[in-house]
């Protein structure tokens, strides 16, 4: 199929799909989900472009879009496209700092917000962003607290419908920016991820070739649309016409879930952690009789995606006898208990996922499809195939585009998808690239095959003071998977040992020191337990049996306080800033490794 350029989308769409649902959206105050039809959604566009021109945005210019996920965000990404201006997408979690930045570098001229925090914070940073004209809510209950550059989305949409001018009939190129993607800045500041129209163009054929994407297909966007992964994804289904529901609230996505019975979705390996760890902890607590049953039930899950129709081989009479029955005693009551019972495929990217949840999921008949790629090759470099997955991989490399492996073992890749460099970075472009044009990703990885393996982000790679190399995320990975643990981050850093600071998952411990017969009221007190210490080392040393003993985390300590965003501690991805948390809790650090302090953690 042909692939249009994204500023003809919607009216590509709505000639072909009229009256079909383009998007759904509920928020807040909205019981019920309210579609949005592809004419609908066309003339939004269309209207909006319109009235930017009306207020001088031309070619080239930059908007802002800082707001959680709504369709709105869509119609203005579209809008700037037609009017051959660059979308610039932040966090709803962005902080006043973090917005003044991203305005001030990108010469930004107007930006839409979604809710007051939102609105107060640029109307606060006003005076230190010349560049900016207009600020407009999309939610017609923010207060413009009288502000003269400040407008509605809803006048946006009667100012362009009533307009007499028309649009400009534009030299479409795929050279133009489509998007300036900050990054989230695990180290110093963000960079604009320069990724034009011929980017994207290119990453919607590639994707749609391996990806069995049909209108026949439902969609959550439940990551941040201001995320490569969710923003390219849905672009993806837009053009295949697959129907997007938007999910406003991070925090309703279980619930969004049961409601939509989706048939895709993206997401990053932390979802489904959570939902690997809240089936475990069910079955924690069951007889051992139906515990045992259940064991059983996803060794033959097993044998039969993994070494059957994975390999596409027919399973035997009996095989899918007894795969039927354990379906639909365990995998299907839970697979309709989350909402994915009706799933095609469920893509995850942006960190690493643990094998063993992989193959459990994939096991009981969820079909995850990991992959692998950054905001600099507009998303996807490697995934999944249908078929032909290896656990343990992030699948083979997209048609199209060229992975290769550095003598220092780092993963090279070049690519019609490959950004052509960082905003304004003349200096950083010219390290980020080979002489031969392959982006460093940063990422150590190597092939199995045609399957390639991803090992870690070499900036995060450390040394003890042993001289042995720790490669610490695949270390959180497995912290990741035990059910008492919330968040786990290693250290080691030219130290004689690995020890980890784990903020654990108060209800499933204290639930579980119940069991034990031991008192989980005061956690503080539950904390500070030597027998809660032992329990949760158990379950380290077991997530850590097949590493080599210099590998394995030795100590660790307790925090009652999660990392966080707005603490500093994380990206908008979920990242660790590493050096921010090692500030923190310096003071638990020294404690693992014997120096004195007044803090309560082993």
């Amino acid at each position: 199929m042909e692939i249009p350029h994204l500023a003809l989308l919607p009216e590509f769409q709505a000639s072909r799909r009229g009256n079909a649902a383009a998007l759904w959206f509920r928020d807040g105050r909205r019981k019920d989900w309210e579609p949005i039809s592809w004419t609908l959604f066309a003339q939004y566009v269309r209207n909006i472009a319109c009235a930017l021109s009306e207020f001088d945005i031309t070619a080239g210019d930059k908007i802002a879009i800082y707001s959680q996920n709504r369709p709105e965000s869509f119609v203005v990404d579209f809008a700037g496209f037609r009017l051959r201006t660059a979308s610039v997408p932040m966090y709803a979690t962005s902080s006043r700092e973090q917005v003044a930045y991203i305005i001030s570098d990108a010469s930004v001229k107007a930006i839409f917000v979604g809710d007051q925090t939102q609105f107060d914070n640029v109307i606060d940073i006003l005076p230190q962003c010349p560049s900016l004209r207009m600020v407009v809510s999309m939610d017609p209950a923010v207060s413009l607290r009288d502000c003269p550059q400040a407008y509605y989305y809803s006048d946006l949409l009667q100012r362009g419908a009533s307009s007499l001018s028309q649009l400009p009939d534009s030299e479409f190129s795929d050279d133009d920016i489509a998007t300036l993607i900050y990054t989230s800045g695990t180290t110093g500041d963000p960079k604009g991820v320069v990724l034009t129209h011929g980017n994207y163009r290119a990453a919607l054929r590639l994707n749609a070739r391996r990806l069995p994407l049909s209108d026949r297909d439902r969609a959550v966007a439940f990551l941040p649309i201001s995320h490569v992964f969710e923003r390219a994804w849905s672009y993806l289904c837009l053009f295949t016409g697959t129907q997007v529901y938007v999910n406003y609230n991070p925090k309703e996505i279980l619930s969004t879930l049961r409601e939509v019975r989706p048939t895709v979705m993206c997401s990053v390996p932390r979802f489904w952690e959570k939902v690997a760890l809240g089936i475990r902890r069910k079955f924690t607590s069951v007889s051992p009789m139906l515990k045992g049953l259940f064991v059983w039930a996803l060794d033959l899950g097993r044998r039969y995606h993994l070494e059957k129709t994975r390999l596409g081989i027919r399973p035997s009479r009996g095989l899918r006898f007894k795969y039927w029955l354990a379906d639909h005693i365990f995998f299907g009551p839970i697979r309709r208990t989350i909402g994915v019972e009706n799933g095609n495929f469920f893509p995850v990217a942006g960190s690493s996922l643990s094998d063993h949840i992989l193959l459990a999921l994939r096991s009981m008949g969820i079909p995850i499809l990991y992959g692998y790629g950054l905001t600099e090759t507009t998303a996807t470099v490697s995934c999944f195939e249908q078929g032909d997955y290896h656990i343990g991989s992030v699948g083979t490399v997209l048609d199209g585009v060229q992975v290769r492996i550095s003598s220092e073992g780092e993963i090279l890749v070049k690519g019609p998808t490959v950004t052509r460099g960082y905003f304004n970075r003349p200096e950083i472009n010219a390290q980020s690239f080979t002489d031969d044009g392959f982006f460093r990703t940063g990422d150590s990885g190597r092939f199995d095959g045609a399957h390639l393996i991803l090992t870690e982000r070499i900036k995060d790679l450390f040394k003890t003071s042993n001289g042995k190399y720790i490669a610490p995320q695949q270390i959180e990975m497995r912290l990741s998977s035990i059910p008492y643990v919330e968040q786990g981050i290693v250290i080691g850093d030219r130290r004689p040992y690995v020890t980890a600071i784990i903020v654990p998952d108060i209800d499933a411990l204290s639930e579980e020191a119940r069991r034990l017969g031991i008192p989980a009221d005061d956690v503080d007190a539950l904390l500070t337990d030597r027998r809660i210490y032992d329990l949760v080392y158990s379950e380290i040393l077991k997530a850590q049996s097949d590493m080599a003993p210099f590998e394995q985390v030795k100590k660790f300590a307790f925090i009652r306080k999660g990392f966080s965003i707005e603490g500093g501690e994380l990206t908008n991805t979920l990242k660790f800033r590493r050096a921010v948390i090692m500030h923190h809790y310096e003071s638990v650090i020294n404690q693992l490794y014997g120096k004195v302090t007044n803090t309560s953690s082993f």
